[in-house]
């Protein structure tokens, strides 16, 4: 079960891919993917794409976490979905803030 740590500062107004460059952002079968993301304070919001079908439109990720802390699905709503091989998995962190906050989340996919 490939799994991807995502631990990222996001400056003011900018928008980061949390996936791009990991080895999985291209599913190299089809797969069950499970996320789960949270940021340091409210104004991230967060999209997701699997190849063209919209996962998650733009939608707040939950705050109130610590840095470095992973989130569990205890404290968040994991994010759950089945992507076919070959599609390009996106997750677009966007801070509407005026300034850097942080997210930090973890990826999982498992061959389906």
């Amino acid at each position: 079960m490939p799994r991807l740590t995502v631990n990222v500062s996001i400056p003011a107004g900018s928008s980061v891919n949390v996936v791009a460059g990991w080895q999985y952002e291209y599913l190299p079968w089809p797969a069950t993917v499970r996320a789960l993301f949270r940021t340091t304070a409210t104004g991230v919001l967060m999209t997701i794409f699997s190849g063209s079908e919209t996962i998650q439109q733009e939608s707040p990720i939950d705050a109130g976490g610590t840095v470095n802390q992973l989130p569990t699905p205890f404290s968040v709503d994991p994010i759950g979905f089945r992507a076919p091989g070959g599609d390009r998995m996106n997750f677009l962190a966007r801070n509407t803030t005026g300034g850097a906050l942080s997210v930090t989340g973890v990826i999982d996919v498992n061959p389906a």
